[in-house]
């Protein structure tokens, strides 16, 4: 990406699941504490998984019009409750409503703030993110993440790749599409942003799946940016 590239990128919006924070490592423990209390093991990652594994099926419900707009709270209690009955674990309204939340409570990768905070140096950062608002809001909270803003799929009933969710970030922030910059983990979701005509930045995230399940090597052209941090990024970016 050229300095001139660069100089005219305003803003930059992160995917937040596995870009900015760690679900897979903060629910298989908030998994693993209520098994504690309870004196049940079980293979905690593993449970994580499940629970994620129903997440692009129940926004698809709502992309397809199967289901009215359900924010992603809602639509992670539908996937919960039968996954708690698959495996057995009998808990009480309170503790499943306390494990739902456990997307709120999600730890920052280590170069995620030091990063970010270099970035809002020099842009306006926020979220581009299927979150809702308040989990996101209560996330950043718990992580110190510095965001200016949070963009949410929740502000215009649209979950990405509906084009809505890209086009909303640049509209209120009043700029044109290539001043903003789309940052996540996931090719799909850039793809989907530089096609309604975001700049695109790739952060690698490795242990994301777990150490035995890295992803695809992404090629150092295949977007505007490629690079293996958060901390590099802010590099690349002149920050």
């Amino acid at each position: 990406m050229s300095a001139a590239d660069v100089a005219r990128v305003r803003a930059l919006v992160c995917d937040v699941f596995g870009t900015v924070v760690d679900w897979r490592g903060g629910v298989a423990r908030a998994f693993e504490a209520l098994g504690r209390a309870k004196g049940v093991a079980a293979d905690w990652p593993a449970l994580a998984d499940e629970w994620r594994a129903g997440y692009q099926p129940a926004m698809q419900r709502v992309r397809t019009g199967d289901l009215p707009w359900t924010n992603l709270d809602a639509l992670h209690r539908m996937i919960l409750d039968p996954l708690l009955s698959r495996h057995g674990l009998d808990l009480s309204e309170a503790e499943t409503q306390h494990l739902n939340t456990a997307w709120h409570r999600l730890d920052p990768w280590p170069d995620s703030v030091p990063g970010l905070t270099r970035l809002k140096r020099r842009f306006v950062i926020g979220t581009l993110s299927n979150g809702n608002v308040g989990l996101l809001v209560d996330m950043a909270k718990h992580g110190g993440l510095p965001w200016d803003v949070v963009f949410s799929a929740e502000l215009v009933r649209h979950y990405k790749p509906d084009a809505e969710t890209y086009r909303s970030t640049y509209a209120l922030l009043g700029l044109e599409p290539h001043e903003v910059m789309m940052v996540a983990a996931h090719t799909g979701d850039l793809e989907a942003a530089r096609g309604y005509g975001l700049r695109t930045a790739f952060v690698a995230r490795p242990r994301e799946h777990g150490a035995g399940r890295p992803p695809a090597p992404v090629a150092p052209d295949a977007f505007d940016v490629v690079v293996g941090d958060f901390e590099a990024l802010a590099q690349v970016m002149g920050a």
